[in-house]
């Protein structure tokens, strides 16, 4: 049988990573290297192969149409064999405890759980909620979906992948946006609060760069689910994030009258570094491409630095751009 003449196996693996997460960084972060370190095997990748497989800057590396081709056939290849592995002995895919925040759970993941089910029924997947700190090993969590904030310092007991961009902004019944004309009217009406993030209105002018004047009346809820059926029912304006209310703007039951904005954090999936179990790596390159395929708020252009004043179509103008 003749030998098999193949590329070194590990630049095959950091550029399969690559091209599978998109930036160096979250190569690196995967598999427990330096970005330098991906960004070395993907050159001795091309020079054994005699191809360009990226292309751009630096900053801004991207595959070529062959390197696309080449990823794509090694991530199929690379899954062959993780499917090909025989089950860990202590029984690493018989559950998965993924500690969530609640409203995200509710809102985002589970309606979106089927398409991983479907894909890996062999996986039993627990969810518990959380919004507090976390051990891996204390609580029995495989893995965590937190927000954090890019460029927060790395931990030294996870690994993240972000997976979904944070949009923000204020919600309401139709009834009630239909009100909203401007900032002074938007403050005429009740403002709801949680008291989960009792900081959400101010995080919103911050990323819008405005200044909002006080309400006329504030109600207080314990849990963002609680205050966003507050809000459809028409007990005040809510501000939230996009993916706890996607669904329900695309039914018409919420309206966002003034738009979303990018929010200062990003949706993250945690996995305890370096050992994260086949099941959680499994669900956190789902979530990754999960996060892919959602689409930005409606009418959000990116780089925008405007949000819609609905009364005249006008934008109201930001002071700085939105983070």
């Amino acid at each position: 049988m003749v030998a098999r003449s193949l590329p070194p196996l590990n630049a095959l693996r950091a550029f399969e990573a690559f091209g599978r997460r998109g930036r160096m960084t979250l190569a690196a972060d995967e598999l427990c290297v330096t970005h330098g370190a991906i960004s070395r095997q993907i050159r001795q990748l091309e020079d054994h192969l005699g191809v360009a497989l990226t292309e751009g800057p630096r900053t801004g590396l991207r595959l070529t149409e062959t390197g696309l081709k080449l990823a794509q056939g090694l991530t199929r290849a690379f899954d062959l064999i993780d499917d090909a592995l025989p089950p860990a002995p202590d029984g690493d895919d018989a559950a998965l405890v993924v500690s969530c925040l609640p409203t995200f759970a509710m809102k985002w993941l589970i309606p979106r759980l089927p398409d991983f089910v479907a894909a890996h029924p062999e996986v039993q997947v627990r969810i518990v909620e959380s919004n507090g700190p976390f051990d891996f090993r204390a609580d029995g969590v495989d893995l965590a979906v937190r927000m954090r904030l890019p460029g927060a310092p790395p931990s030294p007991d996870a690994d993240v992948a972000p997976f979904l961009k944070h949009y923000v902004g204020p919600v309401a019944s139709p009834d009630l946006a239909a009100q909203v004309r401007d900032l002074e009217s938007l403050a005429r009406l009740p403002r709801l609060h949680t008291r989960t993030f009792l900081e959400s209105w101010a995080e919103w002018e911050s990323a819008a760069g405005l200044t909002l004047p006080s309400a006329a009346v504030n109600r207080q809820f314990d849990h963002y689910f609680y205050m966003l059926e507050a809000a459809a029912a028409g007990l005040g304006v809510a501000l939230s994030p996009f993916a706890f209310v996607e669904n329900d703007l695309a039914a018409g039951r919420l309206v966002a009258p003034l738009g979303l904005v990018p929010g200062q954090a990003e949706v993250c999936a945690l996995t305890p570094r370096g050992k994260a179990t086949r099941a959680a790596r499994r669900f956190r390159d789902w979530l990754v491409k999960q996060g892919a395929a959602t689409p930005p708020p409606p009418g959000f252009a990116p780089g925008s630095q405007q949000l819609v004043e609905p009364s005249s179509a006008k934008p109201l103008t930001l002071s700085r751009p939105a983070l």
